[in-house]
């Protein structure tokens, strides 16, 4: 393993190389939240055994700690802050993975910049938020009525903060964030890592909105027939990011590859781990060969 600091925008970022010595085309891993630091991700080292698998905190959480004043929370950031990052690093060519907002992310950074990148693996990644909350609805209604009763309750009155809510968001995440109990130890660790800062400013104040950040405007499904890098799309079942919009992603793109997970929800790398990888090993490897 390899780690070290990144000069960024308003701070460093801390990095991190597995396997970097290996022939494979390298894999940059961006996580999502925002906000949400990259422990989670690890199950993706698992590749590591063939390729450089790169992960890194965003700024402002995690091991990325952001200062405590003068930063301006935006999209475009993050942007400059992966690009500054790529241009860190050892190498040229990419393949780019991004779960969640880190998807957002990638996207982002694809159709405004137009990098060069042998890849591109999108892991339950919202390509538009409107949908993205029409869905969330619809699995929150899904949920007890009394959990139902908490959520509503509480957002009415503004107190999103109050340990009965989160327990009540809890309940949700259980079901379409990780299906696994108890959850392991890298989702453990990430949420400890959580920059709130990040999270209410790019979003909101809950899963469940009002969004109130900049996301809200992120509706990028026209555009995807920008990208024509060789994609892999991926989803749970029960993923939050549901089945029908991951169509939809795989569907705007063209020559993209669908994967659905059966028995996982946001996190199929960590819930069905083996069947995730060696989903992933033969797009990487066909992209390897320039397939």
């Amino acid at each position: 393993m390899t780690d070290g600091f990144i000069d960024v925008a308003d701070g460093r970022v801390w990095y991190t190389i597995a396997g970097e010595d290996r022939g494979g085309t390298p894999l940059l891993c961006l996580h999502g939240g925002p906000g949400m630091p990259h422990d989670y991700l690890e199950p993706l080292g698992d590749l590591s055994d063939d390729r450089p698998v790169i992960f890194y905190d965003q700024l402002g959480c995690g091991r990325s700690p952001a200062p405590d004043s003068g930063v301006t929370w935006t999209v475009q950031r993050f942007v400059d802050e992966l690009v500054a990052v790529r241009q860190a690093l050892p190498f040229d060519e990419v393949v780019l993975f991004g779960n969640s907002w880190g998807g957002m992310l990638a996207l982002q950074y694809m159709l405004d910049r137009s990098p060069q990148l042998r890849g591109l693996i999108l892991s339950s990644t919202p390509v538009s938020v409107s949908r993205w909350l029409a869905d969330a609805a619809q699995l929150r209604s899904e949920l007890p009525d009394d959990v139902q009763a908490v959520l509503d309750s509480h957002e009415r009155s503004g107190f999103f903060s109050c340990p009965e809510y989160q327990g009540a968001v809890a309940e949700f995440y259980r079901r379409h964030l990780c299906r696994l109990s108890p959850w392991p130890d890298c989702i453990e660790r990430t949420f400890m890592g959580l920059g709130v800062d990040v999270y209410s400013t790019l979003w909101g104040p809950s899963e469940f909105g009002p969004v109130t950040g900049e996301l809200v405007n992120f509706e990028v499904v026209d555009r995807l027939h920008q990208i024509t890098v060789p994609t892999l799309v991926t989803g749970g079942r029960f993923d939050e990011a549901r089945p029908e919009h991951m169509e939809l992603l795989a569907r705007s793109i063209p020559g993209a590859e669908l994967a659905v997970f059966e028995h996982s929800a946001h996190v199929a790398f960590v819930e069905e781990r083996y069947e995730y990888m060696t989903r992933l090993r033969q797009f990487l490897t066909r992209i390897d060969a320039g397939a």
